[in-house]
């Protein structure tokens, strides 16, 4: 189980993911967000393991995660999904995945082929603003939460947008 940190993309700043134990198994950085619109997950000796970016594709907000400098997968909604939000993890080959549930709140699954390989919840914590991320053992953790982390960056932009919208009005 791996622990992160809610709303940490209001502040910009860079936060631990922990184990269920609280010790450090990455950092994430920030703070590039603003300047490159790009998050960075380093090892606790600071190099560089994954990154997640935003960039646009056939007019819907994409995230590419990279893994070891490697494309891994491409993050994004779906377009027709009455009534729920629904995101895809697009990554090469035929296994995509799909997160859905309640995103908003952090309580929702990541399923390849019908199948369960992950879960994200804040109702398994006491720990106020985290919520914990359950990956099935054989799934890349690193994918895992990055999508996590692409998923939350889509999210803070949607609701930045319409706020935005609000204030228009």
């Amino acid at each position: 189980m791996y622990v992160i940190r809610e709303k940490f993309f209001s502040v910009g700043d860079d936060f631990d993911v922990l184990d269920e134990h609280g010790t450090k198994l990455y950092r994430v950085d920030g703070k590039v967000l603003s300047v490159r619109n790009k998050v960075v997950i380093e090892d606790p000796s600071g190099a560089e393991v994954a990154s997640v970016h935003r960039h646009l594709v056939a007019l819907r907000p994409t995230y590419e995660i990279r893994i070891g400098g490697e494309k891994a997968a491409e993050v994004h909604k779906k377009l027709f999904t009455p009534f729920r939000d629904k995101f895809t993890i697009d990554v090469p080959g035929p296994d995509d995945l799909t997160m859905k549930g309640d995103l908003l709140d952090h309580e929702y699954v990541i399923e390849r082929g019908g199948r369960d390989v992950a879960a994200v919840s804040k109702r398994w914590l006491t720990i106020r603003d985290t919520y914990a991320v359950q990956v099935t053992a054989g799934e890349d953790p690193l994918l895992i939460i990055g999508s996590v982390l692409a998923l939350d960056l889509a999210l803070e932009r949607e609701e930045k947008k319409k706020e935005k919208e609000e204030q228009n009005d």
